[in-house]
């Protein structure tokens, strides 16, 4: 096992010299403060880039200190890399500030150069809940999560912050009821209680099952099921159309558009840069009526929600 030199300083290469490309992306709702090891970068506008040019063999952490995090790194979401072996992943202390998602430039190849995300709402895989200190030697076999890797000194990576849009909520914060404009005898429903892809989202009397108990904060987010975010509900596409079914689907980032949503401070669930909402057809509250996308109209009560 090899252990992690701490890196004393950020060095940052003149163009055109050898190094590893860091394209750091915020994509977070509002401007963010961004750090290499202890070193502040700059503030990064909301929905724009900075890159810097690191040496090859350079380990260390990219984080940011918004939404309670601090400039040092010591208590929130931090993207780390290990570059003498290629190794990259996501390190969680604490406060969980901010979603990441390191993606190498490299493609996906025999288990190697795979994301490494965690959103809290989306985290498909395990991070570390410390900084690690050893990392095992080169493989010809990728290490499991939550360590990755993507062999080659010429590998550059994309950091995502915030991938979903939206800070996470409280790691703590408990699956839900959802409501149909507060009627707490009706519940948005898994059909069958099947976590699978292309299940139905319906209403239903409320029956305290884990098919009604969503995982859901303000803001953007995810509404994924009772105990992970892996499968969550789905608008069918990015743009789906009035009328359209929705239904569970598994997460990955071809599917992220369609299942990112605002819970909005008049109790609207909004598909995420969209004018279209979560709707309840007819305002019908049957059991087995399945929820439908439409255009999102204010007072419309076919599209209240509501979460105790």
């Amino acid at each position: 096992m090899r252990a992690l030199f701490s890196a004393a300083a950020v060095a940052l290469l003149l163009p055109g010299s050898l190094g590893r490309v860091y394209n750091i992306l915020n994509h977070c709702i509002q401007g963010i403060n961004v750090y290499i090891d202890g070193k502040s970068q700059g503030r990064v506008p909301s929905g724009t880039s900075i890159v810097r040019n690191l040496p090859k063999d350079w380990s260390g952490y990219i984080y940011s200190d918004a939404n309670g995090g601090r400039a040092d790194g010591s208590n929130g979401t931090k993207a780390g890399f290990h570059g003498e072996g290629g190794y990259y992943y996501i390190v969680d202390e604490w406060r969980f500030n901010t979603g990441l998602r390191i993606t190498p430039d490299s493609p996906i190849k025999n288990g190697f150069c795979k994301p490494a995300l965690c959103d809290h709402k989306a985290c498909v895989e395990s991070i570390y809940p410390h900084n690690p200190t050893t990392f095992p030697p080169a493989s010809n076999t990728p290490p499991q999560p939550p360590l990755y890797s993507c062999p080659g000194h010429d590998v550059g990576y994309q950091v995502t912050f915030c991938p979903f849009g939206g800070f996470p909520s409280p790691r703590d914060s408990p699956p839900a009821a959802i409501h149909p404009n507060g009627d707490k005898s009706k519940c948005i429903d898994l059909r069958g209680g099947v976590v699978a892809n292309g299940t139905a989202i319906q209403i239903h009397d409320c029956n305290g099952s884990k098919g009604q108990q969503w995982l859901i904060s303000a803001g953007t987010t995810v509404i994924g099921t009772f105990d992970n975010f892996a499968y969550n509900i789905n608008a069918g596409s990015a743009n789906p159309r009035n009328g359209d079914k929705v239904m569970l689907w598994d997460f990955d980032d071809s599917t992220s558009s369609a299942e990112t949503w605002i819970y909005t401070e008049d109790k609207r669930i909004q598909l995420y840069r969209t004018g279209k909402c979560l709707d309840l057809p007819n305002g019908s509250t049957a059991n087995g009526n399945q929820l439908q996308i439409w255009d999102c109209i204010r007072g419309n009560t076919n599209q209240i929600w509501t979460i105790p």
